[in-house]
């Protein structure tokens, strides 16, 4: 997604900020406007395996060397591992990792809802990481607005009346729960009831107006950089990446 907003065949998108920031990297028109919410991967593991630390010599599936490939790397580097030699990726682009960590097949697996809600209710394996309540990762948005430049350049008003409309959707996902849970489903987005509104019960929709969006960027450019996944520092993914001019207006008049 954040590839097509760069080309131009999407206008806005909400992505996770470490797919958003190779991208800026890469020098693609795209732009950050906000943070959306906190928190949505979980790390499972099987018994005897308490803290990413144990993941050493273990093995962990991920589809590609997408977004779950690159979290686990910043999560194993956090705690000292060095992610290409202590940890044994398991790629398989034909079978899910959540099906191969379900068959015993390997130790670790990244999960995104609702993955993480399927596995607690059928009691596989066990969270060693939640970012919802976890630090550091707690402590930064996960899913943020990332915006073509040009349209953003060009069409002020349209953008901070997207924004709005995305801000206030957030704010209905923390305030009315039940209500979203149910439209999604209804939509054809996922079946199980139970599952979505156990992840909006969950998941902090209320924190787009607390935390700071550029404290995420700043966070996860340096923590990239440090792992080899961009080459920029952070203080030019911020310059060259973001504008929070709309957040700012709509933080004034969303105030309730």
């Amino acid at each position: 997604m954040p590839e097509a907003i760069g080309r131009g065949k999407l206008d806005f998108g909400l992505n996770y900020a470490p797919l958003l920031i190779p991208t800026i990297d890469a020098a693609a028109p795209v732009v950050i406007l906000a943070g959306v919410h906190v928190g949505c991967f979980e790390l499972f593991a099987k018994d005897g395996i308490r803290t990413v630390a144990d993941l050493k010599g273990k093995s962990v599936g991920v589809q590609d060397w997408g977004l779950p490939h690159v979290l686990v790397s910043l999560m194993a580097a956090h705690v000292g591992l060095d992610p290409a030699k202590d940890i044994s990726w398991v790629t398989d682009p034909s079978v899910k990792p959540i099906e191969q960590f379900v068959e015993g097949k390997i130790d670790a697996v990244l999960g995104f809802p609702p993955q993480p809600q399927d596995l607690r209710a059928r009691h596989i394996g066990h969270v060693i990481v939640n970012s919802t309540v976890d630090r550091p990762w707690s402590q930064y948005f996960c899913c943020m607005v990332g915006a073509n430049r040009e349209y953003v350049q060009n069409y002020p008003v349209a953008t901070k009346r997207v924004m709005r409309a995305l801000l206030k959707a957030t704010d209905l996902c923390a305030t009315e729960p039940t209500r979203v849970a149910r439209q999604i489903v209804e939509g054809g987005f996922t079946p199980r009831y139970d599952y979505a509104l156990q992840t909006f019960n969950e998941v902090p929709y209320d924190k787009w107006r607390d935390y700071d969006p550029e404290d995420t960027i700043r966070f996860y450019a340096l923590r990239m950089r440090e792992g080899g996944f961009i080459k920029s520092s952070p203080q030019k993914i911020i310059a060259e990446g973001t504008n929070w001019r709309f957040l700012d207006e709509l933080r004034r008049e969303l105030k309730a």
